[in-house]
């Protein structure tokens, strides 16, 4: 139950990123402060982590997305987005998102330009930032969401 929680909110911030190229900072800050929250009145992650894991997640989440930042690979909604998934989870389930979300944008970049123009223009113009056009700056979250079910089924 808890992940399929956490699948949903990763589908509303995914949802937004593709359409908008922007995460709100309800969607990352709130479900930040609400992880926070659940961890120091439980003692344990949302997933069930220890909360020194959650903490150490942060330390891997920060390390992970602030050079993109300050290189200009990614936003500062993507950055609290991998925050709060990491006060969410623990690093397994943090480094595993990562990961799938590196190998998904690979897939997509190479796929893309191949189905792009066999897609209906409705679906097209929803997720017109995930164009082939746009493969320098692709939105980060939608692969988040895939990197992060695919790392559930995996450990799961």
């Amino acid at each position: 139950m808890h992940s399929f929680v956490l699948l949903i909110w990763l589908a509303l911030c995914a949802a937004q990123d593709a359409r908008q190229r922007h995460i709100g900072n309800v969607l990352t800050l709130g479900v930040g402060s609400l992880a926070a929250g659940y961890l120091l009145v439980t003692g344990h992650t949302w997933l069930g982590a220890e909360a020194s894991q959650g903490g150490w997640s942060v330390l891997l989440a920060l390390a992970l997305t602030l050079p993109g930042y300050i290189l200009k690979r990614f936003g500062a909604g993507d950055v609290k987005l991998m925050t709060a998934l990491a006060l969410a989870t623990d690093g397994a389930h943090l480094l595993g998102a990562f990961i799938g979300a590196a190998l998904t944008s690979a897939l997509w970049i190479l796929l893309v330009p191949k189905l792009w123009l066999h897609m209906s223009q409705g679906l097209r113009d929803h997720l017109r930032y995930m164009s082939p056009e746009m493969s320098k700056k692709l939105p980060f979250a939608p692969f988040v969401l895939a990197g992060t079910i695919l790392t559930l089924l995996w450990i799961h």
